[in-house]
């Protein structure tokens, strides 16, 4: 889900700034992803994504099935945050088959690139 959050931020939103911030405390695995981009349409927030496009719904659509939290901020013009809050059940199934290594992994090659 991150990785696919980081990726729109990098393809879609034209930013000059893209600020990842990773958090595990209290139970909770939080990935916040702030770019300084083009924003997006409120309708498409609203909607849940575009016809033909399957990012945001296929995010939002992992975050429920796994329990997690996912937020959307932004404004057109004004870049976009995204917050995504994993239970700390969730984290740790994943860690116990390696997908949590995976992400972490990427995240870090995202985050030097910007």
């Amino acid at each position: 889900m991150a990785r696919e959050l980081l990726r729109n931020a990098f393809r879609l939103a034209h930013a000059h700034r893209i600020e990842t911030e990773v958090r595990y405390d209290d139970g909770l695995l939080r990935v916040r992803i702030r770019d300084d981009g083009i924003g997006i349409d409120p309708k498409v927030l609203e909607e849940g994504g575009r016809a033909g496009h399957f990012g945001l719904p296929g995010v939002r659509e992992r975050a429920q099935r796994i329990g997690a939290q996912l937020d959307f901020w932004s404004e057109a013009g004004a870049g976009t945050e995204v917050q995504l809050t994993i239970p700390a059940a969730a984290t740790n199934e994943a860690s116990n088959n390696r997908t949590g290594f995976k992400l972490l992994r990427k995240l870090r090659i995202y985050g030097h690139r910007s």
